[in-house]
């Protein structure tokens, strides 16, 4: 066994990991204590990484269309379809959209042949999607895309501001570390976000803002400070430009939110100078979210909470590599090395890139490529390890695009997504566990992506793909790298071209390491832990303060009576291709859920439990309903990650509309126009097989659980029994006067290989079991066809700590015994004592148990 530092593959947080390497696709996942991201801990995610590295699914061998081909026919096709689009159509017909999931190399690699070689602006990345405004607030408050701050500061701060951010599911580990300032240093936490989250749930203060309520809020905070005389008039003097009639608009009565919640608010920010705003999603994807950056990086300069320890304003990137691609060019409103399109940036990276070809201007964002592509000015693209026909706004039309698009090549890692159904060609790529080479975390933090694992099948590193492509277009001498050692070289040269043009970025010590230095490499965060406290990245050394306007209040059309706020689920990521391969993480929400009002629900005849069809204009999607007074009225939610590949429904892309920031070009997924009916399948039922299988039904979905898949299903008419199980013996009871059926089909040696559960009236037995139960011969049939064992076991209820499986009931039994506090239970159970983002809903259990208590007392 061997144990391999390298770094976790999924948001923005960039944790160390610990991976002992235990056979040819097998490792154990422990945190590594030295990274300074996270210091050994792990979300639950990163905790079942183990779960997700077996090669099922996988994409091993170039294809084109469903053709198996050798590596050199692959390239060939798709260098020389580049080069007759070109040739015909000029340079910019050709587009490339990326992914914050590849590493540095990728990236740098992937807009050096795209801008400088190829001629095409067109390259985006589906960070488009998820940090794009908060990049463009922090160009035009310092002059540079540059996070001022890291997660030290959050260790020391007094006052954590959270903005559109639920940071106990999307980044635990900084939850855990927000936690831990509450508990040693006495930190107020205040939440700002629509929805009461588990997140809000536990904070000091929860402001329940209106969807882009945010402007408006902290216009009115930065006023009451000015108005309170807490402004840092010597700072501002010093540091900061301040427009011409910039305080002129703001009002402290303007809030949008309750009096007596602004009041508190304002007093918390007032009493606390150390102070850090955190931010994500909820405040970058909107219409407005550039505004909400610099609202944000506003009231911070103004008040000089910047530039020292437990202060400023910090983005919290979403994926593990959202940094390194801005870093090096990734989107499309950038040139290369946080550069820009200037006659003088363009003419030293000509230069630097010894390349005639350079593209003239900034190309295409997200949306407007797909646009592009609709209409046919975009004729080739190339897609790599990112699905927008599930993550992009509006994805039906995406599709459409897709489908128009003469040349659609994907790199993949997995064989079936629903954007790769559209390519003509398909590239293997390596996964996490194969990659080599470097990512960015949110701190501005470089770390290194191990391998564990020898490639499999044939295949091969993002960066090497496109640099064979590039040798086969001719441009070989510029792409003759051997590893992604040298890339990483020359990328840290090319830096030097930033120092030059007054930017701080710099990883000019790096561009003469060694292999050996390269390899030894360990984390290290470029700009230091303050990067901006000598002087700000612009002509004259000053931040700016940018005036912004709260957007008006929206009209409800009585069409479109609901608004739709979009976001994650705890233990899934993106579109599920690799946390759905995983049992544990499959446990706390197996189907995509429609969160809603109970009063709303009422309104719109919706019952808990049932289903419900989503529209908007864009589309529909069909979810099942769970009532939720943590949704304001009017408002509701839906998850991102589901796909044509793991269900019919829950297809939140078909809905969110595809208007954007018009500086960032960010899609506003958090506020679409939406209504709700409810649906009243003639029959319900569930299936516990060992095959995947792709039913005809008006709803299913699947999620996996050990030894195969469980699938929730709906639907009219008879169902289809043939088609959804698999071949064996079958042995089936049915109670037709109640329209229930059982079916349990086993094999040859007497193992369970399906179960399917139907009915059409009554209630559909527990899962879990049955599920359980799938390529085992140790329970009788009475007890398969009954879904229960004969002598029922203790309930644990719903799980709720993934990363130990411990059940509700397990959580209660704890507190009957006396556990009073989230540490007590932690220590009775282990719940809540890895990842941390369990602890939230654990504290809410202890809560509802004390008042139960107290309420028998009276």
């Amino acid at each position: 066994m061997r144990t391999v530092r390298t770094t976790c593959p999924y948001c923005g947080v960039g944790c160390g990991i610990d991976a002992t390497v235990k056979g040819e696709r097998a490792v154990s996942i422990a945190g590594d204590k030295e990274h300074p991201a996270n210091l050994g801990r792990l979300c639950s995610k990163g905790t079942h990484l183990a779960e997700t590295v077996s090669l099922e699914g996988r994409l091993l061998y170039p294809m084109i269309a469903d053709r198996q081909v050798s590596w050199d026919e692959a390239l060939g096709e798709v260098a020389s379809r580049i080069s007759a689009c070109v040739r015909e159509h000029g340079p910019e017909s050709v587009a490339f959209y990326v992914s914050g999931q590849l590493l540095t190399e990728d990236y740098y690699v992937a807009n050096k042949l795209a801008k400088g070689f190829i001629g095409t602006p067109h390259i985006d990345t589906n960070s488009r999607l998820c940090m794009a405004s908060a990049v463009v607030a922090h160009n035009r408050a310092f002059g540079e895309d540059v996070v001022p701050c890291g997660y030290e500061d959050i260790d020391c701060a007094d006052l954590i501001l959270l903005v559109g951010s639920n940071t106990a599911w999307c980044h635990p580990v900084i939850w855990q570390r927000i936690e831990q300032a509450r508990e040693r240093r006495g930190a107020r936490l205040v939440v700002i976000d629509p929805r009461r989250t588990e997140t809000a749930e536990r904070a000091d203060l929860h402001i329940p803002v209106e969807p882009d309520g945010d402007i408006a809020l902290l216009n009115a905070l930065l006023a009451e400070m000015r108005d309170c005389r807490l402004l840092d008039r010597d700072f501002l003097g010093r540091n900061v430009e301040v427009p011409e009639g910039f305080w002129d608009g703001l009002d402290a009565g303007a809030s949008g939110i309750e009096p007596s919640l602004f009041g508190q608010l304002a007093s918390l920010v007032a009493a606390h100078p150390r102070m850090i705003t955190l931010f994500s999603q909820g405040a970058n994807q909107s219409v407005c979210g550039t505004d909400k950056g610099n609202a944000i990086i506003n009231l911070h300069l103004a008040t000089g909470r910047i530039n020292h320890h437990g202060a400023g304003p910090f983005s919290i990137t979403g994926q593990p590599n959202a940094m390194g691609g801005r870093e090096v060019g990734g989107l499309a409103s950038t040139l290369a090395c946080h550069l820009g399109f200037s006659e003088a940036e363009r003419a030293d990276v000509a230069r630097f890139w010894h390349t005639e070809s350079l593209c003239s201007g900034p190309g295409l964002k997200a949306v407007d490529m797909f646009r592009a592509i609709d209409e046919g000015q975009v004729r080739f693209l190339w897609v790599i390890a990112t699905n927008p026909a599930v993550s992009m706004p509006d994805a039906g039309f995406v599709r459409a695009a897709l489908a128009k698009c003469p040349t659609v090549v994907v790199s993949d890692m997995i064989a079936d997504t629903d954007t790769g159904r559209f390519a003509h060609i398909r590239l293997p790529a390596l996964g996490w566990g194969e990659k080599d080479g470097t990512v960015t975390n949110s701190e501005r933090r470089i770390s290194r992506q191990r391998p564990l694992f020898a490639p499999p099948g044939e295949a091969r590193a993002d960066w090497r793909i496109l640099c064979d492509v590039a040798r086969k277009m001719g441009f070989g001498e510029a792409f003759a790298f051997s590893s992604p050692g040298d890339i990483f070289r020359e990328y840290a040269a090319m830096t030097g071209l930033a120092a030059r043009h007054g930017k701080v970025l710099d990883l000019t010590q790096w561009a003469g390491c060694t292999p050996q230095d390269y390899e030894r490499m360990r984390p290290f965060q470029w700009g230091g832990a303050h990067p901006l406290r000598a002087r700000f990245p612009t002509g004259d050394g000053r931040a700016r303060m940018v005036c912004v306007d709260a957007p008006p209040p929206r009209a409800v059309d009585p069409a479109w009576p609901l608004r739709l706020n979009t976001g994650r689920y705890r233990d899934q990521w993106h579109t599920m291709t690799r946390t759905g391969l995983s049992p544990k993480l499959s446990l706390h929400r197996r189907e995509p859920l429609l969160e809603i009002h109970p009063e709303d629900a009422g309104l719109h005849g919706l019952a808990d439990g049932g289903f419900a069809r989503v529209a908007t204009a864009q589309g529909p999607a069909v979810y099942r309903v769970a009532l939720s007074d943590a949704q304001q009225r009017g408002q509701i939610f839906t998850p991102m990650h589901w796909t044509d590949v793991m269900g019919s429904g829950g297809r939140t892309g078909r809905l969110a509309q595809p208007l954007h920031d018009p500086h960032s070009g960010q899609p506003g997924f958090k506020d679409t126009p939406a209504c709700v009916e409810a649906i009243r399948p003639e029959w319900r039922a569930f299936l516990a097989t060992g095959e995947i299988v792709v039913p005809q039904a008006l709803y299913w979905s699947r999620a996996r659980v050990e030894g195969g898949w469980l699938y929730e299903l709906a639907g009219d008419g008879t169902v289809d029994i043939e088609q959804i199980l698999p071949e064996g013996r079958r042995s089936e009871v049915a109670d037709l006067a109640r329209g229930m059926r059982r079916i349990a089909v086993s094999d040859a040696d007497g193992r369970l290989r399906a179960a399917l559960f139907v009915t059409r009236s009554g209630e559909l037995p527990s899962r879990d079991w049955i599920a359980g139960q799938l390529g085992s011969d140790l329970a009788g049939l009475g007890e398969w066809l009954a879904g229960r064992p004969a002598q029922a076991p203790a309930d644990t209820g719903p799980v709720v700590c993934v990363c130990f499986g411990v059940g509700e009931q397990q959580l209660l039994a704890a507190l009957s015994d006396g556990a009073a506090t989230v540490a007590e239970v932690g220590k009775a159970t282990c719940a809540g004592t890895n990842c941390g983002s369990c602890r939230p809903l654990i504290a809410r259990l202890i809560e509802e148990a004390q008042t139960t208590l107290q309420e028998a007392a009276q």
